[in-house]
């Protein structure tokens, strides 16, 4: 399969992660790419931990499973470093996207030895700032977008534009606050 990218989300139930997946392949399918969003569960629970996939691809995409070795990892909830084997599988010609206000200096040594790209944003400060409650999922999704380079930044910032249009209709005043989330995520990903 030509121009695959595979993705996979750690987090914890109730911040975002199944949302953001699900998001980014809407997002990218709109773009005219062939796409796969879906979550996995353990115990459905807040707070437990979950696992979410995307598989985006210039080709139709015939395999229907798990994602066993990503190209990119995405780490909602720091904690989940210590609990979780979030490198597992994860191709060293990708990269791991770490939720966390350290530098990817700082946090290499929970990642099991990986040798690929790591990078860190602090999705909590961009998400207070610009949202004014914690929401990692949104800055998240900009920085795997950058990260992963799975489409143009302004067709990403367009199109993410036009579903929050049309998912908060009822309360346009979080348009900004989640486009902005983005803008800041984008430029901030270390």
């Amino acid at each position: 399969m030509s121009n695959l990218t595979e993705i996979r989300w750690h987090g914890r139930g109730g911040q975002g992660a199944k949302t953001a997946a699900l998001l980014l392949a809407d997002v990218a399918f709109k773009t005219g790419s062939f796409v796969q969003g879906f979550p996995e569960y353990g115990p459905e629970r807040m707070g437990a931990p979950i696992t979410a996939y995307n598989r985006i691809s210039t080709n139709e995409i015939r395999v229907h499973s798990n994602i066993y070795e990503p190209d990119f990892v995405v780490v909602v909830d720091e904690g989940l470093l210590d609990v979780v084997h979030v490198t597992e599988g994860l191709k060293e010609s990708g990269g791991i996207v770490v939720n966390t206000a350290k530098t990817p200096d700082d946090i290499k040594h929970k990642l099991g030895g990986y040798k690929g790209r790591v990078y860190t944003i602090d999705a909590k400060k961009i998400s207070k700032a610009c949202l004014g409650r914690y929401f990692p999922n949104t800055p998240m999704l900009a920085a795997i977008v950058r990260v992963s380079g799975v489409m143009d930044k302004d067709t990403f910032f367009a199109e993410m534009e036009n579903s929050f249009s049309h998912k908060f209709a009822s309360k346009p005043e979080v348009i900004e606050g989640n486009m902005n989330a983005l803008r800041m995520a984008f430029e901030e990903v270390k």
